[in-house]
């Protein structure tokens, strides 16, 4: 059975209902863990940084509203049961397919910087903006921040959004459609950590991050959301922690 259920992640995107299963214990862990650390959050990640200001650090009123999100949840859950079937044994292949591909898409991004684009990978900083003093939880914390919400808003909206949109409104091929949207989804990514993260624009730092939207926007499409954020949230994790 354990065999079957890694050929069908392996060989099958996964579905909206497995995808949204999958991710949730990730936002459930960053909702809480940011109450720790409430004067440190991802400059990109827009929900919890204006829901941080909107409720000025009031934690009671923050974790209602993070009930109300888990009700929506719940029905979302019960909406797509009608289309979708979900197996949890699913969870240990795509974790362990995200893990092999958030510690290779660094070597692979690196290797195109150098040999095709001949930009120096030491000009960027990783993929995420955690401050250098920010404690191992801090950082834990902010790296599921960003796989869940990044993943959220560049990927699921805009690339997914984005498909939709070009082929329903304007009627491209789906092929162009998703390129399009891709590589939009791409710039917009990298350019929020300069705009809302407030980063000084470097060549360097822009041309990477530009490179890992790309990188995850492929995730997306391909294998799924919930491979998408656990890509994003591993390599993060491994970038700020472990490496750093």
């Amino acid at each position: 059975m354990a065999a079957s259920a890694y050929k069908r992640s392996v060989t099958r995107r996964s579905d909206p209902l497995t995808s949204v299963l999958l991710v949730f214990p990730l936002f459930i862990a960053y909702q809480i863990g940011v109450l720790s650390i409430p004067s440190t959050y991802n400059g990109a990640d827009l929900l919890t940084s204006q829901m941080l200001r909107l409720l000025h650090g009031n934690g009671a009123t923050y974790l209602l509203v993070n009930a109300a999100l888990a009700v929506a949840f719940v029905i979302l859950v019960l909406v797509l049961r009608r289309k979708n079937t979900f197996d949890p044994r699913l969870f240990l292949p795509v974790l362990l397919e995200s893990a092999i591909y958030a510690l290779t898409m660094g070597s692979l991004i690196c290797f195109v910087m150098i040999d095709f684009l001949h930009i120096d990978p030491k000009l960027f900083i990783g993929c995420s903006t955690a401050p250098e003093q920010a404690s191992p939880v801090a950082k834990l914390v902010l790296s599921l921040g960003a796989g869940v919400h990044e993943e959220l808003v560049f990927r699921l909206i805009m690339v997914g959004g984005g498909v939709w949109l070009l082929t329903r409104g304007l009627h491209l091929r789906r092929w162009l459609a998703v390129g399009l949207a891709m590589l939009i989804s791409s710039v917009l990514f990298s350019a929020a950590h300069h705009v809302i993260g407030g980063e000084p624009f470097r060549v360097g730092a822009f041309t990477y991050r530009f490179l890992c939207g790309l990188v995850f926007a492929t995730l997306f499409q391909t294998r799924g959301f919930a491979v998408a954020v656990y890509t994003h949230a591993l390599y993060d994790i491994y970038v700020l922690i472990v490496r750093g």
